[in-house]
């Protein structure tokens, strides 16, 4: 474990090699699993503020989730994430010509439309979060729908916490994704 301010990180954030490929998987952790995207409590309101925003740039499948259901709904412990269509699909996701998914809310925020990027959860993968009272635990997910993710991380020698550089640093700020790349850096030796 790698400790940094309240956080502590797990050694495959920087052992471990990752880039999407989204040819390969099409985007199956937007579709696959058995709840939608993990939101923090902050994000709650955001949906509430930006559905109308978001809501042009959705599927009517979606759209018909969301507001018969709501914007985010509970897990089985109580923590909220994002809505599914058919038990299967994240409400907010889209799919390109190619059958690719991408997100809706994304999409809003390219469109200008909103200033909300898109669930951190969802702007982290594959690393997950799980905050207790006096740290965050930071976590890389291992999930076989990203083979090919890890073959092309690999590939490029692009360790995890590299590629969610922008995501990371979102999160936690510049000088905690430097210490980490400090850290990184002084096992290359």
């Amino acid at each position: 474990m790698i400790a940094i301010d309240n956080t502590l990180i797990s050694n495959e954030v920087v052992e471990e090699q990752f880039l999407c490929d989204l040819k390969a998987c099409k985007g199956a952790c937007c579709v696959l699993g058995d709840a939608g995207a993990p939101l923090e409590e902050h994000e709650l309101s955001i949906l509430d503020d930006e559905y109308e925003n978001i809501k042009p740039f959705l599927r009517p499948e979606g759209i018909k989730v969301i507001e018969q259901n709501g914007k985010y709904a509970p897990d089985i412990e109580g923590d909220f994430g994002t809505p599914l269509v058919n038990e299967k699909e994240c409400a907010y996701v889209i799919f390109d010509e190619t059958g690719i998914t991408k997100c809706g809310i994304e999409k809003a925020y390219e469109h200008g439309k909103t200033t909300f990027q898109k669930p951190i959860s969802c702007y982290l993968y594959p690393v997950r979060i799980t905050t207790y009272k006096k740290y965050d635990a930071v976590n890389y997910h291992e999930w076989d729908i990203c083979k090919a993710a890890v073959l092309c991380g690999k590939k490029e020698k692009l360790p995890v916490f590299q590629f969610l550089k922008a995501p990371l640093i979102k999160k936690y700020g510049q000088d905690w994704f430097e210490a980490l790349e400090a850290y990184y850096q002084s096992t290359q030796d």
